[in-house]
C-alpha cells in the first residue's frame, strides 16, 4: 500500500472514531440534562408544595390567634409587622408611667384588644 493511501485510511478511521465520540459526548450530555431537569423540577415542586402548605399554616394560625373582629388575615399580617417593627406591642400608660417615675412597680400587662 502507498503511502497516501495509508495516510487516506487513517485519515477515514480517525473521523469515524471522532463521529462515534461525538455521538457518545452528545447522548451522555443530553442525558444529564434530563436528569437535570428532572431533578430540579421535582425540588421546585417540592418547594412550592412546602411554602404552599406553609402559607395555609400560617394564614390558620393568624386568623384563630391573632385577627380582630372585622379584620382580615392579611390586615392582621400587617399590622402584626408593624408592631414587631416598632418593638412588639404597644407599651401601656401604666407600664410607661412605672417606668418613668422610677418606682420599680410592675404594671400589669396589656391585655388584648
Amino acid at each position: 500500500m502507498s503511502e497516501s493511501k495509508l495516510n487516506h485510511a487513517n485519515e477515514k478511521i480517525k473521523n469515524t472514531v471522532v463521529s462515534g465520540y461525538k455521538k457518545i459526548e452528545e447522548g451522555v450530555v443530553d442525558g444529564y440534562k434530563k436528569i437535570e431537569n428532572g431533578v430540579v423540577g421535582g425540588y421546585k415542586k417540592m418547594e412550592e408544595g412546602v411554602v404552599s402548605g406553609f402559607e395555609k399554616v400560617s394564614d390558620r394560625f393568624v386568623e384563630k390567634l391573632f385577627t380582630r373582629e372585622g379584620e382580615s388575615v392579611e390586615e392582621a399580617k400587617q399590622r402584626l409587622a408593624r408592631q414587631a417593627a416598632h418593638g412588639g406591642m404597644k407599651e401601656s400608660p401604666a407600664r410607661k408611667e412605672a417606668e418613668d417615675s422610677g418606682d420599680g412597680a410592675e404594671a400589669a400587662p396589656v391585655p388584648k384588644a
